[in-house]
């Protein structure tokens, strides 16, 4: 579906000109189109610049700047540039300059446009004309409103529920209801570094090479942050993220156990079917909780003994055990996933094929004047045959081209596949964080003891001191 990002510009605006007009991104400057300015990066800023001079009052912003995304295999290059001229019109209603570049270099199709943050028709920046008043009213919700009516019109898939994304951005949001937030996505792209790590050292220098940006200072407090480049190119000003924010898994000590038990190995593998069981004999930990007094920690051990099998003792190795076979099964969950977009990709191209081919028979039994009739009737119908022919031989080379139905049918059972796969993920992830939670309580209970036992040998020594 389509989804749109708006930032602003305040430094480097010629290098963000030059990015947007690359040529292996825009097929050598075919799909680029501006108003107002040159098609040359260097020279559209110098004419941005030169309205800016003649512009009212003072501004740090010099450009404004956004994405306008669509769905995988839903359209073409150049009626993605026809869609974003059209969105450009309605937004910014011939006032503003503009450079506009359609991208081709991902698995979707994304356009990018640069305009200028002051109005060439009375001088006042983009944020006084356009960015004011109540949320509905900001320019942010105008682009996404009128990128969604321009999207219908050209009968394209938009956000349906654009409210649920409370609390983030329009991306993100869209990110996170096809399962790839960018959390989510920075988590996974981490799990990859850590499999393929020998150490936490060769851990922080592999982190660029899957495009993850990461900030490691062990004499802070809060030692390890990170992010997607790819966020980082979508919006300049975000901000690194927390290891802890991630969650336990991904803070330090437990990334460098993980990647020891990687290394070893040996990777945890739970039961299908957890069974509770009760707990007869005390166990020690719970026994030594209960003779402290401290009953909330000895139940909470008691539950995980009962719950998961798992003693106390061996809670975190658990935990990270557990939620290693989890990211394992996301791992092919996410595999799955793409192998059945392809297909559905490969099955629209065969269905379409099947349709046209009919012309194609029909003519090869005509010969003569009836062969030429028959081309000239159906002259669109043969060309888009020959077309569809070209994709499918394409698609297989080998000349072995399944039925309609047969890919259908695989397309089926792997979305069932996935769906159990998926449920087993679900479970693995819930008993990963429970036994996460769990260690994290008695972890902070057990310190919470140790500063009350040091307390009170202070108070002790000092009374033994009066």
């Amino acid at each position: 579906m389509a989804t749109t990002k708006l930032f602003a510009i305040k430094t480097t605006e010629v290098k963000a000109l030059a990015y947007i007009a690359n040529p292996e991104k825009t097929d050598n400057g075919r799909l680029i189109f501006t108003y107002g300015c040159s098609s040359d990066p260097a020279q559209a800023s110098k004419d941005f610049e030169a309205v800016r001079a003649g512009g009212t009052g003072l501004n740090t912003v010099l450009s404004q700047h956004y994405i306008q995304s669509f769905k995988p295999c839903e359209i073409t290059p150049e009626r993605a540039l026809e869609v974003g001229k059209e969105l450009c019109e309605k937004f910014l209603k011939g006032e503003y300059q503009y450079f506009l570049a359609v991208h081709t270099d991902t698995d979707h199709i994304h356009l990018h446009c640069i305009f200028n943050n002051v109005s060439r028709a009375n001088g006042r920046t983009f944020e006084s004309n356009m960015n004011q008043g109540k949320v509905k009213d900001r320019a942010w919700k105008k682009l996404r409103d009128l990128s969604d009516e321009v999207c219908k019109r050209h009968h394209l898939s938009v956000v349906e529920r654009p409210e649920m994304g409370k609390g983030k951005s329009h991306w993100e949001w869209d990110m996170n209801r096809q399962g790839l937030s960018w959390k989510a996505k920075l988590k996974f792209t981490i799990d990859q570094v850590i499999k393929e790590s020998e150490d936490f050292d060769d851990f922080l220098r592999k982190c660029a090479d899957f495009g993850v940006l990461v900030e490691y200072n062990p004499d802070h407090k809060i030692d390890l942050k990170f992010m997607l480049a790819e966020q980082k190119e979508r919006n300049p000003r975000a901000k690194m993220t927390r290891a802890k924010t991630l969650g336990w898994f991904y803070e330090t000590e437990t990334i460098k156990n993980r990647i020891a038990q990687y290394q070893g190995g040996w990777i945890y593998v739970p039961r299908t079917k957890i069974k509770e069981r009760t707990v007869k004999a005390p166990n020690r930990f719970v026994q030594d909780a209960i003779d402290r007094g401290n009953m909330k920690l000895a139940s909470i051990a008691k539950n995980v003994i009962a719950e998961y099998g798992v003693e106390p003792d061996q809670i975190k190795q658990a935990a990270i055990s557990e939620y290693a076979h989890s990211r394992g099964l996301l791992s092919e969950l996410n595999n799955m996933k793409t192998e059945i977009e392809d297909l559905q990709v490969k099955l629209k191209v065969l269905r379409k094929y099947r349709k046209l081919k009919v012309y194609g028979e029909e003519l090869k039994a005509l010969s003569g004047s009836a062969a030429k009739k028959y081309r000239k009737e159906y002259s669109a119908e043969l060309t888009e045959y020959g077309q569809i022919r070209t994709k499918v031989l394409e698609l297989y080379p080998s000349g072995h081209i399944p039925t309609v139905e047969s890919l259908d049918k695989k397309i089926n059972a792997l979305i069932q596949e996935r769906s159990l796969k998926d449920q087993q993920f679900r479970e693995a992830d819930k008993r990963a964080r429970d036994l996460a939670d769990a260690q994290r309580t008695i972890e902070e209970f057990l310190r919470q003891e140790r500063n009350e036992q040091q307390q009170d040998r202070k108070r002790k020594k000092n009374g033994d001191l009066e």
